[in-house]
């Protein structure tokens, strides 16, 4: 299939070059023209705008940062919707609030087109082993055409509804993840002022009930000091703004999800927003004293 993708960021970038590896014939547009040359290096076609590309492509993806990108990118002049047509599939894969993918959906509708929001889960390694949960909301038709497309980044690819229905999937997800990464710092640190080797303490755990895909991630990088971002810590709190608006919305009292969102703004503001959410232990180890570290590790190694 003739395939546009615009943003190549940590997750865009290995999703489109898997959409290549699987034979796709793929047409990108990116802000960061370095991105775009190299996946024109090796077969992609360039565009330079989401309208030029839309008007290329049979289906059109995105995966951008913030909901206010997506919109733009959609909605703004020369954007994905100007340039939709009759019958075109139009699929989102960023992290946005189930408001915002309706309302693409009803913009993509007014042209015709057909809107899917599918946003993913698995982070960077997960995208470059093609091995994403791919949680899809939309036309179950629609899903059914694009199933072959995502296959080439997903190995879990589910429909859970109707329009918007992925999006609240994820932000679920989202909120698992942050409660998740929050909890196992906050054991860790309580462990290690408690006397206990960190090391042992992750051995044990991860054997135990509280294991959990986020304390497998969390520790090994906890232990090694070794916080260059993989998903960061501001991103996971713009997700927590959006939890909490649907929280709002759907009058469902986030009583964790908003105890996970102070501790994210407090990793934040103590300059750690740009490290990954594993930053989010640093603040708990200052307030208590103490440092999950390793044996043999210098407690101030690898801090960027």
């Amino acid at each position: 299939m003739r395939v546009g993708f615009v943003g190549l960021g940590k997750m865009g970038r290995p999703m489109a070059l898997n959409l290549l590896k699987a034979g796709h014939s793929l047409v990108v547009h990116n802000r960061s023209r370095a991105v775009v040359d190299e996946l024109a290096g090796i077969g992609a076609q360039a565009a330079f705008s989401p309208a030029e590309m839309t008007s290329q492509v049979e289906m059109v993806l995105t995966c951008l940062p913030t909901p206010q990108a997506v919109e733009e990118v959609y909605l703004g002049q020369q954007g994905i919707v100007f340039a939709a047509r009759d019958g075109q599939m139009l699929v989102d894969h960023s992290t946005v609030g189930p408001s915002t993918s309706r309302k693409l959906a009803g913009a993509a509708s007014a042209k015709g087109a057909v809107f899917l929001d599918a946003p993913v889960s698995g982070g960077p390694a997960g995208a470059q082993a093609g091995t994403l949960t791919v949680m899809v909301g939309g036309d179950v038709v629609a899903f059914e055409r694009a199933r072959s497309v995502f296959e080439a980044f997903g190995k879990n690819i589910r429909y859970v509804g109707g329009p918007g229905a992925g999006s609240v999937v994820k932000l679920a997800n989202q909120l698992m993840v942050a409660i998740n990464i929050a909890g196992v710092a906050e054991a860790m640190v309580l462990g290690t002022k408690g006397g206990v080797d960190p090391a042992v303490m992750f051995e044990v755990l991860s054997t135990s009930f509280g294991g959990s895909a986020m304390l497998s991630r969390a520790v090994p990088l906890f232990l090694a000091r070794n916080f260059v971002p993989g998903t960061p810590v501001s991103l996971i709190l713009k997700d927590l703004g959006l939890i909490t608006a649907l929280g709002e919305e759907v009058s469902v009292r986030l009583l964790m999800g908003h105890e996970a969102q102070d501790i994210f703004y407090d990793a934040a503001t103590c300059g750690h927003g740009e490290q990954d959410m594993a930053a989010v232990v640093l603040p708990l180890e200052g307030m208590a004293g103490t440092k999950v570290v390793a044996k043999g590790q210098p407690p101030g190694a690898n801090l960027t």
